[in-house]
């Protein structure tokens, strides 16, 4: 009773991919400005463009910061129940070119920048100096040299970065997060995916609260998921190599761009809850979209605190 129409032949899995994955406002570019973007980003010749706004983003995740997002669950008995996840900004990095960040980088450098990271950088480790100049800005900082992203055209310069440290307690949801460092970084709101280099990136944490109906104790229920999304409009077209949303699902051509997760790493994953269906095909996705996560932080040189944490890295 708790599945939708055409959910029932899907995994667990299959159906937290689908309940968190965004399905962004899209619009489409004046064909005036089709003619002005980065052509290393945007190679293609295209009649139409279709892009969303950071904003419309992070307002897919209202509703699910407030109440949680809520997966329907098939346990191996054949009952069904729902398990909410609140999601959490777990990291962020936004690259952009000069042109698409006018008025906006002011106030990004206005000296505030080691205020509003402190918390993101009280435990900096050596493994993280690369990324910073001055151990603690999120402005500053460049990249190793055999960066496969090192040369700056391809790359864009960094508006943002933010890399959450604190422990899931003492988080907020991932809405309240983007209101308080928009208010610094109005680019966080106001820029566009095609804007954004194919570096440009987001990692969302998700935390179980409670399932219904309640009662029950499973220990894969206190799974914990982390989710890695592109925000760039140059990987848009590129959809998952196994169809993780279906034809009547896909969003139609001018509504909605939707966003699923190119990488994905789990925490406590005790028994088979998520990992039972498709014939095997789930355990293989998990690896598979664990090894692109892990090869994406590679190649950027970044250390991700909550990957590190998910995977039982310690560092520093």
């Amino acid at each position: 009773m708790f599945l939708e129409k055409g959910t029932a032949q899907q995994s667990n899995l299959d159906c937290f991919l689908h309940c968190t994955t965004p399905m962004v406002p899209s619009q489409f570019l004046p064909k005036t400005e089709i003619r002005n973007l980065n052509r290393l980003w945007h190679p293609w010749e295209r009649e139409k463009i279709e892009y969303f706004t950071l904003g419309d983003l992070w307002n897919c995740y209202d509703e699910w910061s407030a109440y949680g997002a809520g997966v329907p669950i098939v346990l191996g008995n054949g009952e069904t129940l729902v398990q909410y996840f609140v999601p959490y900004l777990s990291g962020i990095q936004i690259f952009t070119s000069n042109s698409s960040v006018n008025g906006l980088r002011e106030e990004a450098d206005d000296g505030e920048t080691r205020d509003s990271f402190s918390d993101s950088c009280s435990d900096d480790s050596e493994n993280d100096k690369p990324w910073r100049s001055d151990g603690c800005s999120s402005e500053e900082g460049g990249f190793e040299q055999d960066n496969p992203f090192h040369q700056n055209e391809r790359l864009g310069n960094r508006y943002f970065q933010y890399f959450e440290r604190s422990t899931p307690y003492a988080r907020v949801p991932l809405m309240d997060k983007i209101n308080g460092l928009a208010q610094r970084y109005p680019g966080l709101m106001s820029l566009r995916s095609v804007d954004l280099s194919p570096a440009s990136w987001m990692a969302v944490a998700w935390y179980p609260i409670y399932h219904i109906p309640m009662g029950r104790t499973i220990k894969d229920l206190s799974t914990s998921f982390l989710t890695y999304h592109t925000l760039s409009s140059s990987f848009q077209d590129m959809d998952p190599d196994d169809d993780m949303v279906n034809a009547e699902r896909k969003p139609k051509e001018g509504e909605r761009i939707s966003l699923p997760p190119f990488g994905l790493a789990t925490y406590k994953m005790q028994g088979n809850v998520w990992v039972s269906g498709n014939c095997g095909q789930d355990q293989e996705r998990l690896l598979s979209l664990l090894s692109v996560a892990d090869s994406w932080l590679k190649q950027l040189r970044v250390q991700h605190h909550d990957f590190n944490h998910f995977m039982g890295i310690r560092r520093g």
